[in-house]
């Protein structure tokens, strides 16, 4: 307790401060903010954590979180389920959400296939979105991983896996710049990526 006066400011700042994008010096100062707030606010800050981890769900169908057995998205019925958007994170999910330009499904690998770290395809929910394509009459896939080497990896794996199957494969326009992350780009050029999109040959020769 060298550097405070008091143990539970320690503790709370070491804790905040495990937080990414967090260090010592932000964890203090909301730390001091909150001792500054009603009691209540930290009392409703603390219940609404420990509710998140007890409580949130992934949909069984695609992956994403819920706070049901299948989520918000899958369960709308005005929802394209014929076309499925294939994303590495649930990030990507909320970041193409906010274009309002996308009214398909989605399908989470929650990750993307990276040799150097040891992530191969079955690490992935990969047979699980071979098995939606099979099962749900789905027409089209939107790839709308990363543009990385791992992302173009990925794709190249799963457009391998889907060839017996009638379906368009189609790919983010390059508005997104390579070896960017979909969750930082703007809104706006998200939105005409994915509107632009184009068939995976097409991208295979451009690259």
């Amino acid at each position: 307790m060298a550097d405070y006066s008091s143990s539970l400011i320690e503790t709370a700042v070491n804790e905040l401060a495990r937080l990414p994008g967090i260090g010592k010096k932000t964890a203090l100062r909301l730390v001091l903010h909150l001792l500054k707030r009603p009691i209540l606010e930290s009392e409703n800050l603390g219940n609404a954590i420990i509710q998140l981890r007890r409580d949130i769900q992934f949909c069984s169908r695609c992956y994403n979180v819920s706070d049901e057995f299948i989520c918000a998205i899958c369960n709308n019925p005005l929802r394209n389920k014929k076309t499925i958007c294939v994303v590495e994170n649930i990030r990507d999910v909320i970041a193409i959400e906010r274009t309002n330009q996308y009214q398909g499904v989605y399908h989470v690998l929650g990750g993307v296939i990276s040799p150097m770290d040891g992530i191969g395809p079955e690490a992935l929910k990969i047979d699980a979105l071979l098995k939606r394509i099979e099962n749900d009459g789905v027409e089209e896939l939107i790839m709308a991983l990363n543009p990385t080497m791992d992302g173009d990896t990925t794709i190249f794996y799963i457009s391998q896996k889907i060839e017996h199957f009638k379906i368009k494969l189609t790919t983010l326009a390059r508005g997104v710049a390579f070896g960017g992350d979909l969750e930082y780009v703007d809104e706006l050029t998200l939105a005409r990526s994915l509107a632009t999109r184009t068939n995976y040959e097409n991208y295979l020769i451009k690259e």
